[in-house]
């Protein structure tokens, strides 16, 4: 009986796309996601183009841990931890189920929340930040990666990926992205050098880690006390004066939207170019961020 040689190559390879999917999916869903960081809320923690894994099992599943989640098949998470405060949390939008967010776990079901002057109060207890330092967030065009920007009354220069005072490597830390130049030239804005202080803030449970403020009077540095209710979680940003949190915006997060805890950089780049363009890697690559733990 003759072999039908085409018949077994296309099933072959239905095979190979079927069950490749599978494998991704399912790791995907039980392990390991990749997911891109498109907005400076986490800075100084992350910075936009940086590329993450998220660990899918520390906090168990819910729905929203596989794909068709928003079709609602059922409620609560099976195995897993709680989170922790002070954890940086990747999440299922509430306001938006097609919007994954990352920010870091601030309140938990009883706990009260409220911001006063800049300032973050727990549970009617003021958040210690101490060790003010200047941080630089540069949002540059494009096309000024490679001929640098200057800032003559500072000594400054901003360069690829680096940023030099007095002929010198600066002393503080700083995060560069470069937009398109269209982008700039409509936004005025939205690009620029933006001088804040970056402190470093203990939680209540003794997780220190970094923020950056701008300004002690912005619209979210006065808010109202809120009580995280049953089942709930309150977010925040890093970037406090540049964050759509649970101060606003997504209000409280479901327990079940929980999808994992940020687990380390495995890529980063300042700006979008195609990886085949190798002449951009010197000024596009943040070679130091790659392999870089999250806390």
């Amino acid at each position: 009986m003759p072999i039908n040689k085409k018949s077994n190559v296309a099933r072959d390879w239905f095979n190979t796309i079927f069950y490749g999917a599978l494998i991704a999916i399912a790791f995907r869903s039980f392990l390991l996601e990749p997911f891109n960081i498109p907005s400076g809320s986490m800075i100084p923690t992350l910075h936009v183009g940086d590329h993450i894994f998220v660990e899918k099992w520390p906090y168990g599943y819910s729905r929203y841990s596989f794909p068709f989640g928003s079709w609602h098949m059922w409620d609560g998470r099976f195995w897993g931890d709680e989170p922790e405060i002070g954890d940086v949390i990747v999440f299922r939008n509430p306001i938006n189920e097609s919007q994954d967010y990352i920010k870091r776990l601030i309140g938990k079901p009883g706990d009260t929340i409220q911001m006063m002057e800049g300032r973050l109060y727990i549970n009617g207890k003021i958040v210690p930040r101490d060790n003010p330092r200047p941080y630089i967030i540069a949002n540059l065009p494009k096309g000024l990666r490679s001929a640098g920007y200057h800032i003559p009354e500072k000594n400054m220069m901003i360069k690829g990926n680096k940023i030099w005072v007095d002929n010198k490597p600066a002393e503080f830390n700083y995060t560069i992205e470069y937009k398109d130049d269209k982008f700039c030239n409509m936004n005025e804005w939205a690009c620029g050098v933006f001088e804040g202080i970056e402190y470093t803030e203990t939680l209540p449970n003794g997780v220190k880690h970094s923020i950056v403020e701008m300004a002690d009077d912005a619209p979210l540095d006065n808010t109202m006390m809120f009580t995280v209710p049953e089942n709930h979680f309150f977010f925040m940003g890093d970037n406090r004066d540049n964050s759509a949190d649970s101060r606003a915006d997504i209000g409280y997060v479901p327990r079940d939207n929980v999808l994992g805890p940020a687990w380390f950089i495995w890529y980063s780049h300042n700006y979008y170019s195609p990886m085949l363009s190798v002449w951009n890697w010197g000024n596009k690559m943040r070679w130091a961020r790659f392999g870089m733990g999250i806390d």
